[in-house]
């Protein structure tokens, strides 16, 4: 009769089946499931704190945290959990803004085990700030409120000038033409962008999302002096999607395009059709809505 060998425990441990070898360690899974219902219990027992905020892009890396780097969540939650003590804060905002660009009226919210009243959060974690960025308004929100998934409609204002001799103490916060823009040529070439399409022509890296497709409720060109922006107002934006739509609108204004292109950018869905994506320093989250 023939002998098996006998393995070594290590190599007995080493030895799993090829069905086993494709599926991830079900004790694993188990675990993180577990600790996912774990915080997601420990959150519900938590207050939440929805926060308004203003900030100057200009000197952050964007809004969400990464190594190395100033950002706008990892400012504010370091002044949170100083005056806090919560071991762990996480900042969960409307949407991320890219290095450079602006908000007037962000919105996030934090869960926290902090007594003090909203108010007094406030006005202590204003004080632990710098001078970049401040809480407009804290209060007490729901524990189910959640500032990215609950917003139904966002405002951005792309902000432009075209003077003949550039504003030295705006240039921070606009983009500067080298030409003068036909502002009404602008406003006709935006009107096709109104309502429900698919925006990938308009989205840096696409696909980013599951969907392309969004609403824009609101697209509008003004002027006053030498100073012209544009308001957009959707359910939402694609990556760099308001900043395709500028750097497009003006090829128009500057007399490159008619405006009867941009209605063939959009149907064509190739970013590469469309304009350049303007700087970030003219973008500004105006506001965010919730029901």
């Amino acid at each position: 009769m023939m002998k098996v060998p006998c393995l070594a425990l290590s190599e007995r441990r080493s030895v799993r089946s090829p069905v086993s070898q494709s599926l991830p360690p079900l004790c694993s899974m188990r675990r993180r499931e577990g600790r996912k219902r774990g915080w997601s219990a420990l959150r519900a027992a938590m207050r939440n704190i929805r926060l308004t905020l203003s900030y100057d892009g200009t000197d952050f890396s964007g809004w969400q945290t990464q190594p190395g780097r100033r950002t706008v969540q990892e400012t504010l939650e370091r002044a949170i959990a100083e005056l806090t003590r919560d071991e762990r804060v996480h900042l969960n905002a409307s949407g991320r803004t890219d290095s450079g660009v602006h908000a007037l009226g962000q919105v996030a919210n934090f869960h926290t085990n902090c007594s003090r009243p909203a108010e007094v959060i406030h006005r202590a974690v204003n004080a632990r700030l710098p001078a970049d960025v401040v809480i407009l308004d804290a209060a007490e929100a729901a524990p189910e409120f959640d500032a990215n998934r609950d917003a139904v409609r966002k405002l951005y204002r792309y902000v432009i000038h075209d003077g003949r001799v550039p504003n030295l103490f705006l240039r921070r916060y606009c983009c500067q033409a080298s030409s003068r823009l036909d502002v009404p040529a602008m406003a006709r070439a935006a009107q096709c962008l109104l309502g429900t399409h698919d925006f990938r022509c308009f989205e840096s890296e696409w696909p980013n999302r599951a969907s392309s497709v969004r609403t824009i409720t609101r697209l509008t060109v003004s002027r006053f002096g030498d100073w012209i922006w544009l308001d957009a107002e959707a359910d939402g934006f694609l990556y760099n999607m308001v900043r395709a739509i500028a750097g497009t609108l003006m090829n128009v204004g500057r007399g490159f395009w008619p405006a009867e292109r941009v209605q063939h950018i959009l149907a064509s869905g190739d970013r590469r059709l469309a304009g350049p994506t303007a700087p970030p320093q003219g973008l500004f989250l105006v506001r965010v809505e919730y029901k």
